[in-house]
């Protein structure tokens, strides 16, 4: 089956409940597939391991299950969408003309393409499925962008476009360390964008927009 998915929207878990609901809701016919971040459990988790210090294997595997509940509660608000389990199910949801929700687990553990760590999180997750679908990829968050640091410290600046190379070298960033890595591995270029305002997220999705408005990052792989 040839997929008719144009872009992969990951939206961030900073999001739910009420922004995520919302914006699912706004992506009906635009012929995106939707991946949940994992958001307050996996922060959770990752609290629970600065304490105990778990296994990088089981920290992995349970923050990804986070994901999986998100999607599940984001799909049970949503009447457009239908949760997917495969990319197959994936561009099936979609011919049938629903928002598929990628429910990653199960399919992550068939193709194990990470290495067990709090680098990868649901940002390289969602350009690892963007990849296979040959999708274009928009990191939804609950900021506007890239920064050069954290938006609310003193001199933080906004970055409008940045190379993936370069995202290399900074500490901490409103994506994952491993997404730049990946970028570079794919060729490919990725949006973040603010998803408070989901008229942004659908410009950026809009083939007949090309002038922007609004603040946007974008991240060059290619």
């Amino acid at each position: 089956m040839i997929s008719i998915i144009k872009q992969v929207v990951k939206i961030g878990g900073s999001l739910f409940p009420d922004y995520a609901i919302d914006l699912a809701k706004r992506l009906e016919n635009t012929n995106s597939c939707i991946v949940l971040g994992g958001g307050e459990f996996a922060n959770l988790i990752r609290k629970y391991d600065n304490e105990i210090n778990f296994t990088e294997e089981t920290n992995h595997w349970t923050a990804i299950d986070c994901m999986d509940i998100i999607a599940k509660l984001v799909n049970d608000k949503v009447d457009s969408t239908k949760l997917a389990y495969s990319i197959n199910d994936v561009n099936q949801i979609a011919d049938e003309g629903f928002t598929p929700i990628f429910v990653v687990s199960e399919f992550l553990k068939t193709e194990n393409p990470f290495k067990c760590s709090w680098d990868v999180t649901s940002d390289s997750i969602a350009a690892y499925i963007s990849h296979l679908l040959n999708a274009k990829l928009l990191i939804v968050t609950n900021v506007n962008g890239i920064y050069t640091q954290e938006p609310k410290e003193p001199g933080s600046t906004f970055i409008s476009k940045i190379d993936a190379t370069t995202l290399l070298t900074f500490q901490e960033s409103s994506i994952d360390v491993m997404l730049p890595s990946l970028l570079l591995e794919f060729g490919t270029n990725c949006y973040v964008v603010n998803g408070k305002y989901p008229e942004r997220v659908l410009s950026l999705i809009d083939d007949n927009v090309n002038d922007y408005n609004f603040d946007y990052t974008k991240i060059i792989g290619e």
